[in-house]
């Protein structure tokens, strides 16, 4: 069968997993049912426990579904340390549903497969170690990869069920008031996990600040935990941006990111008021610069930025030239620490930033978001998931969500080495071309053929040459050639839902 996208599916797993091919970017307006969590009643004793294997032994038994946030991403001590013991109690066939899985997370990860302790994962990405082993058909069923606000939608639907949620937290009072804004590992927001607090039957916090009760403000409450392990270190900080928040000195990526400016600059949605949402990275964080410029130039101030923050945005805010700030999760310690001072800096958890079944989620209102790609195809698909050799080293975070934007841009080099980034078709489509409407490279842009209006509006802006999507793909393979096809086998490894949960690609197991 054939999705919407000309993705090949496997009609007999799509069957078995009750899932439908991607159709359309329109999510429509459907009435839905959500659920809730079992709650084990208390009067409000004393909920801390000694250590991690208490708490393991309390809660997590065979076929459970287990999640963590990854909010502390490289800086992360918590996970390991609470797979060590699963694995060491013998814990089998558990499924693994963390919001997103970080470098650190790698080698834990494969030993619980290996031991049979995990046979199955739903994530927003993965990378290394682990994107190599389940790529070459090391776990036992696909992954299901879902983007942050489509997790959100998968919890609130029940499609998720969480029976237990290990959240490291940087403070915690013996109850469970928590938050992620004061202690030794301040992180910021606590937006994916905050969706993990509300639903899952059994809510575990580990910290290294168990603070006087009443601990406020609580983003995490009482009233939703009911185990606090306190640890020696819940995680550095220090390590969250793990050099993603670098300002780039790379010519070519500051020339990608002048002309991503000058395209919003010259679009119709740079006005008074106007949304926009950058990511990580150099190229992004320079656009966020350039863009501090345009702003002041042109006497413009935005009403809100969103997505994952990094201090470069919260100096927009600090300066006045952006109102609010929603924040679902932050890239840096600089922004993490913004928070505590700044109330226009608003914690927002994964529904209310992307969720596509509720009563409006914040893309709903983006004008602007700048967004990167590994790869994309003259369909303006968008590969954020798969290398050029097959293997799994991406996560789809809230590229699909951030899409929606009115005016969708992706920033990537032309090639990467030796290897096109603007290709015939991607390895893996991730986020649908109907999203996409400008990709700018550090040769020109290319504009979505179904937008007339950008067309018109950026045809003769100033050091900005105008391709057809073709065009760059034909120069791109001009410079590298082209490569050799991929080999993968029949076998399934991993599903790409797009946000609505329908399957817009898979991934085959790389045949060696």
């Amino acid at each position: 069968m054939k999705n919407n996208v000309k993705r090949e599916l496997p009609a007999e797993l799509m069957a078995a997993l009750n899932y439908k091919g991607f159709e359309s970017t329109d999510i429509g307006h459907p009435d839905i049912q959500r659920v809730a969590p079992k709650v084990h009643v208390t009067t409000g004793e004393d909920k801390v426990v000694d250590s991690i294997v208490d708490v393991v032994k309390a809660t997590v038994k065979d076929g459970m579904t287990i999640s963590f946030h990854h909010h502390f991403r490289n800086g992360d001590f918590v996970f390991n340390q609470v797979m060590r013991a699963i694995i060491d109690e013998g814990i089998q066939d558990l499924t693994l549903a963390p919001s997103s899985l970080t470098g650190i997370m790698n080698d834990m990860v494969v030993e619980a497969i290996k031991a049979g302790t995990v046979t199955n994962i739903t994530s927003s990405g993965m990378r290394g170690s682990l994107g190599d082993f389940v790529s070459h058909g090391g776990l036992k069923n696909p992954v299901i990869f879902r983007s942050h606000g489509n997790r959100a939608r998968a919890i609130e639907h029940g499609d998720i069920k969480i029976d237990v949620a290990f959240l490291g937290v940087p403070n915690a009072d013996k109850l469970g008031n928590a938050n992620g804004m004061a202690g030794k590992a301040v992180f910021g927001s606590l937006g994916y996990a905050l969706m993990d607090a509300q639903y899952a039957d059994q809510v575990v916090l580990l910290t290294d600040n168990l603070a006087t009760y009443p601990n406020t403000p609580a983003s995490i409450k009482q009233t939703q935990v009911d185990y606090v392990v306190k640890i020696d270190q819940v995680g550095d900080p220090d390590k969250i941006g793990s050099g993603a928040t670098r300002f780039t000195k790379d010519p070519k990526e500051l020339k990608i990111a002048q002309t991503v400016n000058d395209v919003i600059v010259n679009s119709p949605y740079f006005k008074n008021g106007f949304s926009f949402q950058t990511g990580s990275g150099g190229a992004a964080l320079a656009v966020t610069r350039y863009l501090r410029q345009a702003m002041l130039d042109n006497q413009i101030k935005a009403s809100f930025a969103l997505g994952g923050i990094t201090k470069p945005t919260t100096d927009l805010l600090a300066e006045g030239l952006v109102d609010k700030i929603m924040d679902v999760q932050d890239f840096d310690r600089g922004a993490a620490e913004s928070m505590q001072s700044n109330p226009n800096q608003q914690e927002i958890d994964a529904s209310w930033y992307a969720d596509p079944d509720n009563k409006g989620a914040m893309v709903d209102q983006l004008d602007v978001a700048i967004l990167s790609a590994l790869e994309i195809d003259t369909d303006y698909n968008v590969n954020v998931m798969s290398g050029s050799d097959g293997v799994i080293r991406g996560a789809i975070g809230g590229h699909q969500d951030a899409a929606t934007a009115k005016l969708t841009i992706i920033s990537a080099p032309l090639v990467r080495g030796r290897l096109a980034t603007i290709v015939p078709a991607v390895t893996t489509v991730v986020t649908p071309g109907d999203s996409i409407d400008v990709v700018v490279t550090e040769y020109g842009i290319a504009i979505n053929p179904q937008r007339q209006d950008l067309i018109e509006a950026l045809s003769h802006v100033p050091g900005v040459p105008v391709y057809t999507i073709d065009q760059l793909q034909q120069l791109a393979e001009k410079k590298v050639g082209t490569p050799k096809p991929l080999e993968f086998t029949d076998r399934t490894v991993a599903m790409i839902e797009y946000r609505d949960g329908t399957i817009i690609d898979t991934i085959k197991e790389v045949k060696d």
